[in-house]
């Protein structure tokens, strides 16, 4: 008995015709039909002796006049050639089952993500030339038993697809599958691009100054570094790299973004730039420098209050900070304020080793895995200012290892947040390279949840006390106050004077806050 199903695929194929005269003077013709087609397909109980031919799309398919696709006869695959080519994509699809932090997926949904990948690539190779196969069966794709009957679309369209470059297709397959999952973090790279991701950066370090995330649809700047380029060109966190030196960067992985834009000192770079709340992208020329990377400022403030910002969450950085906490403390403040506003993140390790100076025990996280099972890191018992008054500074900058130490602090109700919504990274992402030097699959593996179970991925943390800053210029360049969400009482717009003078209202908030608790006790 014959299963027959039905796929209608919306194609858009750009092809390159070659017309009589154009074929003369070695010139052609761009068209771009745009038609849907429907395939018709019959699978046998039992596994067929031979696969049926597709037809060719016949003249009638296209607008009148069209002239007919060159066109080859079909060739026979040999036995297992497809299950050769096809091996990394299978490889991908276990990585995903095995892996993704959210199971079980969508099978389906990922079998036509993997459809339209390889679509795209059909469309992207922009084929002179049309070569239909037959449809290969099961013992020839790789394609798993239990799964073979829900991928005959998939392979009705490779037959269809088919071009002399099979293997942009197969990797337009696995992009177009973990595309599929709905997550910006879970991508494909292809061979080039994973070497390229892979060359180890030399020991001086050379760009504009920014923590970015580089997981994003583009390429996402955190934070700006203290007086470092970007902060001078006035680049702003959530601003989005969407080209470099005029080369669009849609598609292209963040990683290789980033080498795009560090480059020698005193060299210019031009970011075309698309911001939040500002109607159209825009240009900035940024000057590369050599960029010191630093890690802790801290001092005593009037209302002996003590002040300390931490900038990353480097290797040094616990240690920096236990080491300002033993001067600060033995000048006896009466409360502390931990700015951590544009801190981008760091090390898992390090941000645990830092929320226990705060925090003297229990649960400060948990790392919540696909398959359900969850790590969880507490405290480690042995913090310097677990008992002192204490404020924390956050804003749009504050992302990752940040929010891990923000959390906790919130949960266990140790000190209030003031300022913006943080960023919102909260995933933890494994590269897994495929074999035989196919590239390799980003797959988010696990989430991180505060000690109640608060999800901070794409969500961040609300300050208890919220208070957005903007600049007037930003304003005045089209930017969107109302994109903040926040009544007017809880935005600062900052003039060129204010700039100058170097007025921080988050921190005079901070301050205020801290004082009241003070008072409290």
């Amino acid at each position: 008995m014959k299963r027959s199903a039905r796929i209608r695929l919306g194609i858009t194929l750009i092809i390159l015709l070659l017309t009589g005269a154009a074929l003369a003077c070695q010139a052609v013709t761009p068209f771009t039909p745009q038609f849907d087609f429907t395939i018709e397909f019959g699978q046998p109980d039992t596994t067929p002796t031979a696969t049926p031919t597709p037809t060719q799309p016949q003249a009638e398919e296209f607008p009148p006049g069209h002239p007919t696709i060159e066109a080859r006869e079909p060739v026979t695959i040999p036995s297992g050639e497809s299950s050769e080519l096809f091996a990394p994509f299978w490889e991908a699809w276990d990585i995903v089952h095995e892996q993704y932090v959210d199971q079980p997926v969508d099978d389906e949904a990922l079998m036509n993500g993997a459809i339209q990948g390889m679509l795209g690539a059909f469309e992207e190779a922009n084929p002179t030339t049309y070569e239909a196969l037959p449809v290969p069966g099961g013992e020839d794709t790789g394609t798993p038993p239990e799964i073979e009957e829900l991928f005959v679309p998939f392979w009705e369209a490779w037959a269809f697809a088919h071009h002399p470059d099979d293997q942009a297709l197969m990797r337009g397959a696995i992009s177009g599958m973990l595309d599929a999952l709905g997550d910006q973090h879970s991508s494909y790279m292809d061979p080039d691009e994973f070497i390229q991701a892979n060359i180890p950066l030399d020991g001086t370090y050379e760009g504009i100054g920014a923590w970015v995330d580089p997981n994003r649809e583009y390429l996402t700047i955190i934070s700006p570094m203290p007086d470092s380029p970007a902060e001078e060109a006035g680049l702003l966190p959530d601003d989005e790299v969407i080209a470099v030196d005029g080369d669009d960067m849609t598609g292209v992985d963040g990683n290789l973004v980033i080498r795009r834009i560090l480059g020698p000192a005193g060299t210019k770079v031009v970011l075309t730039i698309r911001r939040a709340g500002v109607q159209d992208p825009f240009d900035v020329e940024i000057i590369r420098a050599e960029i010191t990377i630093p890690s802790i400022e801290y001092h005593m403030m009037e209302n002996d209050i003590a002040y300390v910002k931490l900038f990353n969450f480097g290797e040094d950085s616990h240690q920096d900070l236990r080491n300002a906490l033993d001067e600060l403390l033995e000048q006896e403040p009466v409360g502390l304020i931990f700015d951590l506003r544009n801190n981008g993140g760091g090390y898992l390790e390090t941000a645990i080793d830092v929320v226990s100076e705060f925090i003297g025990e229990g649960v400060v996280m948990y790392e919540v895995y696909g398959d359900g099972h969850r790590d969880t890191y507490t405290a480690n018992g042995d913090g310097l200012a677990t008992e002192i008054p204490l404020v924390v500074l956050v804003n749009e900058g504050t992302a990752s290892a940040s929010e891990i130490v923000c959390g906790a602090i919130q949960d266990y109700d140790r000190a209030p947040l003031v300022g913006a919504t943080t960023f919102g990274k909260g995933s933890v992402q494994n590269w897994v390279a495929l074999s035989n030097n196919q590239g390799a699959v980003r797959i988010t593996i696990a989430r991180w949840l505060t000690p109640n179970e608060q999800q901070i991925h794409e969500v961040g943390l609300e300050p208890d006390y919220p208070l957005a800053v903007v600049s007037q210029a930003a304003i005045d360049e089209g930017f969107d106050i109302e994109s903040f969400g926040l009544p007017m009482d809880q935005i600062v717009i900052l003039d060129e004077e204010d700039i100058l003078q170097g007025r921080d209202p988050q921190l005079d908030k901070a301050v205020e806050v801290l004082l009241d608790l003070i008072r409290e006790r």
